[in-house]
């Protein structure tokens, strides 16, 4: 009988710490779907971040360095530069990314750094307990907006692919969404499109992607994917924002 479905080989056979239903794990597999069609597992170098994706070297079978909290686009212009022949990416979360890396990834940004980010937005610090984060809703209810996020205290959701698209820098931004089958498809075409922005040279590119935190946002799995279409799409429209020289 032939295979339709396999473990890919730039993943290990480690259990996961997410919790039922969170998304980081289908993007994790898109992450080592495609380090396998490129051919570029043993030449891969992952840059973990702080949240919930502190363990992504645990799960990726490539090497792996961690970074401190919201440093990862830093530590991997790093590794880019002492060795520009490795593929470097980077695994953050919207607390990680969006809020104390914000500097950090701006500037790899606008210094073109030919490094690749996997942004994961679920608007919430899910890690340390459901707070608000910078991706967190007007109007969603976080342990700390317990009457929901109002603009007018906390200020604005941050739209952190259109930020990043307005960056002379940056040569790819995309946001997809993960939640289901064809907006999945959608993404690891993305994320591909990334890495291989990297091989070719081309510069700075980063794949937001949509996902869910069921456990912090007290829904199921299932309601947490309805979630995600009904109210974090209108807010985060999908989409390539910037791809190349002026586009």
């Amino acid at each position: 009988m032939k295979p339709v479905y396999l473990r890919p080989k730039s993943l290990t056979h480690t259990v996961t710490h997410y919790c039922p239903g969170c998304t980081h794990g289908i993007s994790h597999r898109l992450v080592a779907e495609v380090i396998d069609e490129l051919g570029i597992q043993g030449k891969t170098i992952g840059v973990a971040s702080v949240g919930c994706s502190v363990f992504a070297y645990n799960y990726f079978d490539t090497d792996f360095q961690q970074a401190a909290h919201g440093r990862a686009p830093a530590v991997a212009t790093g590794i880019k530069r002492v060795h520009p022949d490795k593929i470097v990416f980077t695994y953050q979360g919207d607390g990680d990314l969006a809020s104390i890396g914000a500097a950090e990834i701006v500037h790899a940004a606008a210094r073109r750094e030919n490094i690749t980010v996997i942004f994961i937005n679920n608007a919430i610090y899910g890690m340390t307990g459901g707070q608000m984060a910078p991706t967190t809703l007007e109007g969603q209810v976080t342990t700390t907006s317990p009457f929901g996020r109002e603009h007018g205290v906390q200020g604005y959701p941050l739209r952190m692919s259109e930020l990043l698209a307005a960056v002379d820098g940056a040569y790819y931004i995309a946001r997809c969404s993960l939640h289901n089958p064809v907006q999945v498809a959608r993404a690891k075409k993305s994320i591909k499109q990334a890495f291989q922005n990297q091989m070719e040279g081309r510069g700075f590119s980063m794949v937001e992607l949509l996902s869910t935190c069921p456990t912090n946002w007290r829904m199921t799995p299932q309601k947490a994917l309805e979630w995600v279409e009904k109210h974090m799409i209108p807010v985060y429209p999908l989409g390539e924002f910037k791809r190349g020289e002026g586009e």
